[in-house]
């Protein structure tokens, strides 16, 4: 058996590669102003949600005190405020969110994926359609929601609600489910068809998993434009039970006409961040993982 010895790197390599990789570790005067900028940034965005958590944590009688951090810690906010009515509200709104976002998707990937394949008449002047639906605000088409889904007389306000938040959100999703199948070369699926795949074999097993980032990126912001949406929310549950208003409205009621429920308030601020938190963690890493996912076999 032949024995192949390969000859070590020069010493002169080695201390080249250990100098290069210390004078990458090593501080400049760029990299100490880009980190400070950076923290400062990131303070400017984290401060009102530590504010927000401290107050929910101040007792009453401390509401009003100068000092940044209470004296003593109190969680009754977040354990009184599900006798408020808080859970009704929050699982309103996780089904009006999650609702829209499902119909959203469901419809914007067809539509975006046939617009990315086909070259039909007609083709530019939908995308065009589709867009000009972006530039009308929820405020200006308040009534004709309203009198429209009064009309319909539906069972409930929340599936109004998981219509116009799914309505409101679909132009962006299929711009953005458009852009990412038609960056995806009609190649991978041709392959995959040769090899004895059908269509929508390929469309799941290739196409789907390359435009993961765009579904997400679309889910993302559908979910939370749900989740956040404020006027159409309190217009359109006028009247109806407190168990059927979203998470906006709700803590909305918080706010009285001569007092204020600070401590209900934030409390309920905060619970209501957690569920995108969740979101975030939960399908981040599918973003790098969808962008060389499916061209393997």
């Amino acid at each position: 058996m032949a024995t192949v010895v390969t000859d070590a790197p020069p010493a002169s390599h080695r201390r080249g590669a250990t100098a290069r990789a210390r004078s990458g570790r090593r501080l400049t005067p760029r990299k100490v102003v880009l980190a400070l900028a950076a923290y400062a940034i990131a303070m400017i965005f984290v401060l009102p949600y530590a504010e927000m958590i401290i107050a929910a944590l101040r007792p009453p009688r401390e509401l009003l005190d100068r000092g940044y951090l209470p004296k003593h810690v109190d969680w009754s906010n977040f354990t009184s405020i599900w006798k408020t009515g808080f859970k009704d509200n929050l699982g309103a709104s996780l089904k009006v969110a999650g609702g829209g976002t499902l119909l959203v998707l469901l419809v914007a990937m067809p539509a975006a994926y046939y617009t990315a394949r086909r070259r039909f008449r007609g083709r530019a002047a939908f995308l065009l359609l589709v867009l000009a639906t972006q530039m009308f605000q929820p405020a200006a088409m308040l009534v004709g929601i309203q009198r429209e889904f009064i009309s319909f007389n539906l069972p409930s306000p929340l599936l109004s609600l998981i219509l116009v938040n799914a309505g409101f959100n679909l132009a962006f999703a299929v711009w953005i489910l458009n852009a990412y199948f038609s960056s995806i070369p009609a190649e991978l699926e041709e392959a995959a068809m040769v090899d004895g795949t059908s269509r929508l074999g390929a469309l799941g097993r290739i196409t789907l998993p390359l435009a993961l980032p765009g579904i997400v990126t679309a889910l993302i912001f559908t979910f939370i434009g749900a989740w956040n949406e404020l006027l159409v929310a309190l217009t359109l549950t006028l009247g109806a039970p407190d168990r059927q208003r979203p998470l906006t409205v709700g803590i909305n009621n918080y706010i009285g006409q001569y007092s204020i429920d600070w401590g209900h308030l934030f409390a309920g601020s905060v619970i209501a961040t957690l569920p995108v938190i969740a979101l975030f963690a939960l399908i981040e890493g599918k973003v790098v993982g969808g962008l060389t996912a499916g061209s393997i076999k």
